[in-house]
């Protein structure tokens, strides 16, 4: 007897973002910037933010971010993004402005704009990628390198004692009145990529709702410049990033609070 198979059409669950355009990456492998992107562009189309949104990118490993999203984007001088973002945004108040920014750029060459623009409260958002190192140039040591870590301009460990300690941007930004949403999250496991898109949904709520200056920073991996492998590098982040740079809200104004996303 001939057995019936019954066959039904696959729902589809898990598709790329209408924001996400459909580009080769340049990122090295096991690098997060890859999931920074995607957590970004399915809260662009979440919100129905993309038709109107100006994304700024940065220099560094992101330089090239403008071409992974479907969405008008400009490229700023090494550290000017949150300066470039602020007059794009004083000029066309009707935009959603968001900068895409390396430690390297933002905590380094970029500190002067961002603590200026985070102080004014710029009605913008910032989402933050630290990996510890100068990932573009080679892995030099930067702002967010950890004590005692190895880079290719700290051979033998960062020495406190002769560059000084790394340099917490969340707790620092924090301090200011302007802010209206400061966090850090990690992109190191499922869990935690989970509540960086909410962390990131809640930044752009802020810009929407006028409510000032939001960031996100997000602890990210980089493989190749840390001489691990993916897996390793996630474990990395987890036992050694997240102990000198805690998970948390460090600034949430009360119109965000217990907001449902």
């Amino acid at each position: 007897m001939a057995m019936m198979i019954e066959t039904r059409e696959m729902e589809t669950v898990y598709k790329r973002p209408k924001s996400l355009a459909q580009a080769t990456t340049h990122y090295c492998p096991g690098c997060t910037h890859g999931t920074a992107h995607r957590l970004i562009a399915e809260v662009l189309d979440e919100m129905g933010l993309r038709e109107r949104t100006i994304g700024v990118a940065s220099v560094g490993c992101s330089v090239f971010s403008y071409n992974y999203f479907d969405c008008d984007f400009v490229e700023a001088a090494h550290g000017r993004a949150p300066a470039m973002a602020t007059g794009i945004k004083r000029v066309l108040p009707d935009r959603f402005v968001f900068t895409y920014q390396g430690d390297g750029d933002l905590a380094s060459i970029g500190m002067g704009e961002i603590v200026h623009a985070a102080a004014r409260g710029e009605n913008i958002s910032v989402v933050f990628i630290n990996n510890a190192i100068y990932g573009m140039t080679g892995g030099q040591m930067a702002p967010t390198t950890l004590p005692g870590q190895i880079t290719t301009s700290s051979p033998r460990g960062r020495d406190t004692g002769l560059t000084g300690y790394p340099i917490r941007m969340a707790e620092l930004l924090s301090s200011l009145d302007g802010p209206s949403y400061v966090v850090r999250r990690s992109l190191h496991d499922a869990a935690h990529i989970r509540k960086a898109k909410k962390a990131i949904r809640l930044a752009f709520e802020a810009q929407v709702r006028g409510l000032g200056f939001s960031l996100v920073e997000l602890l990210s991996t980089c493989p190749i410049n840390w001489g691990l492998t993916p897996v390793e590098a996630c474990e990395w982040v987890e036992e050694r990033m997240v102990p000198v740079y805690p998970l948390g809200d460090y600034k949430v104004v009360p119109e965000l609070k217990g907001l449902r996303v």
